[in-house]
């Protein structure tokens, strides 16, 4: 192929095919009844739960009736847990009844679930009791009165009194299911754009059906193959990507609870997968782990990875130390997310520098941010992309959702990069002003305004710097009301810590009496990230 421009003619050899995700669990417990689907991975062996595909898709439905005693189709009902495997069952659970999964970070504080649960307007919420000592249940009291639109609040301690409302009795028919189509919402997943605030992107069952089919396809992975999974269930990389992903192949998922590196390593000795996926500062960790050479990793064959950029030399690291072949994804929760993918077999050097081409029926291109014109072979642009991977929208949030996608179609990224004449694209950068820590997006007007809020701040500046392990580390540049009484850097951080994640709250802080300004009066945080980078910034003791 030798492309003239910036545009890749989309590959219509394989369909898209117009199902939804009821289907393909459907099809998987038709096709193997009796096949591995879902372990629990949790860290002592005799309390990992194991479901065939016979047993998934009964469970599934009896989810998906109990949910119909309490929600009506198309209602959003959120999941504020780790990965647990009632997540995996309320996620299919929902989609057979036509309910609309709201995904919540187990990290997120208070202030930040009552957003997400009032700008989805969701009418049911499951959690966990706590989560690394965080009183998930006593928030959930204490945020539930000012949501008038949350009916119901069930713990997943009760999920067994759940559960039994979509029993069958003996001797009694299941009554039919809702009808679900292919092009009816499956999930909300929230995210941000320039402002900070969270918005939700609502996922299509066509596209996370197909977009997870495209992606296990492209990993080569073999049905009834094993695939660990440690990527968080919240993020489409493992609700998605692994979850639906495993079911597309028949394959056995083993589900991690948590990230821990010694955790993940004894799922692959084992269980014997082959493939896991996983961002870089996961594959870092399992290779640095003390006893790394006392764990048989021989079964596995491809690690799946994307998240974060992809050093060229982590590439080759990786493949060597793990013995595998690498696959890197690029793409993002409004796109279901996958738009391009590397191959199990491409060069070294395409691995490391490049994110792939595009998966089957994915439209691509780079344009000028300016004009919109596509850009020559090699040029940088902003990456586009369209097809049935697109969101139908952020939910009823209609600007926001038109700043995102224009009138043809086309969803515009925010993401700088550039395509080689063979399709393969390069992301060089950002337009959108995001921070990528260990995979995860970090969104730093969000926490400038809570550092907004300290009485001791007159101005705040949050951005990104350079790190081996996390791939981006949070920085924030604080101009003090007061020049001769700044505030102490522990403060500010456990400032932050009260109101945020703890992996939004800033790891490096500084001091500065005035910030760059552009002419119409923006922070040039490229300026401030040059002079942290080269030292010329004074820290916050």
């Amino acid at each position: 192929m030798d492309l003239r421009e910036s545009t890749w003619p989309i590959d219509t050899s394989v369909e898209v095919l117009d199902v939804t995700v009821g289907d393909v669990l459907r099809g998987a417990a038709e096709e193997v009844p009796g096949g591995p689907a879902l372990t629990a991975g949790v860290p002592e062996s005799s309390e990992r739960r194991r479901w065939t595909y016979a047993e998934l898709l009964a469970d599934s439905e009896q989810v998906a009736r109990a949910l119909l005693t309490r929600f009506e189709p198309g209602e959003r009902v959120a999941i504020w847990a780790p990965n647990e495997p009632e997540w995996v069952l309320l996620e299919l659970g929902a989609a057979l009844a036509g309910v609309v999964l709201v995904t919540v970070n187990p990290a997120l504080r208070a202030q930040e679930v009552s957003y997400i649960l009032r700008q989805s307007r969701a009418s049911g919420l499951f959690h966990t009791d706590e989560f690394r000592g965080y009183p998930m249940a006593s928030v959930v009291d204490e945020i539930a009165p000012a949501l008038p639109e949350l009916r119901h609040a069930i713990p997943l301690t009760e999920w067994g009194d759940f559960a039994a409302l979509g029993a069958v009795p003996a001797g009694t028919v299941a009554p039919d299911l809702p009808s679900v189509a292919p092009d009816d919402p499956a999930q909300v997943q929230y995210t941000s754009g320039t402002t900070g605030f969270p918005k939700g992107a609502l996922l299509r069952h066509r596209g996370i059906a197909n977009n997870a089919r495209f992606t296990a396809e492209r990993c080569e992975v073999p049905e009834g193959a094993g695939w660990v999974n440690p990527m968080p269930l919240f993020h489409t990389g493992g609700c998605v990507l692994g979850a639906l992903g495993a079911i597309w192949r028949r394959a056995h998922h083993v589900l991690v609870h948590h990230f821990d590196p010694t955790l993940v390593l004894e799922l692959v000795h084992e269980h014997r997968p082959y493939i896991m996926g996983g961002v870089p500062t996961m594959l870092i960790a399992m290779m640095e782990h003390p006893r790394f050479a006392e764990f048989d990793l021989s079964s596995l064959e491809a690690v799946i990875s994307g998240g974060a950029s992809v050093p060229p030399e982590l590439v080759r690291r990786i493949e060597s130390s793990l013995g595998v072949r690498f696959s890197i994804v690029y793409g993002q929760t409004e796109t279901s997310p996958v738009i391009t993918q590397t191959r199990l077999d491409d060069s070294p050097d395409d691995k490391a520098l490049t994110v792939g081409r595009p998966l089957p029926q994915t439209g691509c291109r780079v344009v000028d941010p300016a004009t919109g014109e596509v850009v020559p072979i090699g040029t940088d642009g902003e990456i586009c992309t369209r097809g049935y991977l697109t969101m139908e929208g952020y939910f009823e949030m209609p600007e926001a959702t038109a700043d995102t996608i224009d009138a043809d179609g086309w969803l515009h990224t925010g993401d700088l990069g550039r395509m080689d004449a063979r399709g393969y694209v390069t992301v060089t950068g950002r337009l959108k002003d995001l921070v990528i820590r260990g995979g995860e997006n970090v969104y730093p007007a969000e926490i400038e305004q809570a550092l907004f809020e300290h009485p001791a701040v007159g101005d705040a500046a949050v951005l990104g710097l350079p790190d081996d392990r996390w791939g981006e580390v949070i920085a924030a540049v604080v101009r003090p009301l007061d020049p001769q009484a700044p505030p102490a850097a522990a403060d500010l951080h456990a400032w932050c810590r009260e109101r945020l994640a703890a992996h939004k709250a800033p790891q490096h802080w500084f001091v500065a009496d005035a910030f760059p300004l552009t002419g119409s009066g923006k922070v040039q945080k490229f300026v401030l990230r040059e002079q942290a980078e080269k030292g010329a910034l004074e820290r916050l003791a």
